[in-house]
């Protein structure tokens, strides 16, 4: 009990510091720009939260995600009692959920793709009938897909995510190591890492990116709670077994 309190106050402290840091120093496009409206409107609750305040939610949902899918693996799936979780390895998946994908997964997704895909906004807030006579933006919302499968996913979210692992479960304390030691252990991962993403990835990519703006992120995280056990099983362990051969 005192352990999974300790957890509970460590994921909740972490969504906390993690939103006010990054909220803080993030470009102004990058803030709701809905917030005004909600609050006018007297919306309460947390579906006016999530609207009004897009990039926070989106960042608690990520981080209390992130962390509980690897406290489930390791209980549910694993067998383990809370005094026996790892909590290094908890830790890998906070600080990952936080920082890469509600910071930075943010920043790909939405800033920069409002700037490389013009009228994504239109598109994902449009009605459904809207979206299927609109063939631009269903041709648009394809370039995501391709985008987030064959360039983010495989070269930014797996080598940083191995990378924040070594951060916390390797020995060195230089950011060099922690990226040189980690990318080699996700060369040698990679056919079964990009097989398991390929798997799941493009056709949520479909549902996703088609969602209104707001929903976007949340629902991204939603879907990656299941897919965060399965990393979290895979590739969580700190022990060198764990770890598959090309």
């Amino acid at each position: 009990d005192a352990l999974g309190t300790m957890l509970g106050a460590r994921i909740r402290a972490a969504v906390m510091r993690s939103t006010n840091v990054m909220r803080a120093h993030m470009p102004a496009s990058m803030r709701s720009k809905s917030g005004g409206a909600a609050a006018a409107g007297g919306g309460f609750g947390i579906l006016a939260f999530a609207q009004s305040n897009p990039f926070a939610f989106q960042v608690g949902v990520s981080t209390v995600k992130t962390g509980c899918a690897d406290l489930l693996t390791q209980t549910a799936v694993e067998g383990k009692s809370l005094s026996e979780v790892d909590v290094k390895r908890n830790l890998v998946f906070i600080v990952f959920g936080a920082t890469y994908l509600g910071g930075f997964q943010w920043w790909i997704q939405v800033t920069q793709f409002r700037k490389w895909f013009p009228g994504m906004d239109r598109f994902a807030n449009a009605s459904f009938a809207e979206k299927m006579k609109d063939i631009p933006g269903m041709i648009s919302a394809g370039k995501q897909v391709l985008f987030d499968v064959f360039v983010h996913l495989p070269f930014m979210y797996f080598p940083v995510f191995y990378a924040t692992k070594e951060s916390v479960q390797g020995t060195s304390w230089n950011p060099l190591d922690w990226a040189a030691d980690g990318c080699t252990k996700y060369y040698n991962n990679f056919t079964k890492d990009f097989k398991a993403m390929f798997q799941l990835w493009p056709p949520a990519d479909v549902i996703l990116f088609s969602l209104p703006m707001w929903l976007r992120m949340p629902a991204r995280h939603a879907v990656s709670f299941g897919w965060t056990a399965y990393l979290s099983l895979l590739r969580g362990s700190a022990a060198k077994p764990a770890e598959d051969k090309k």
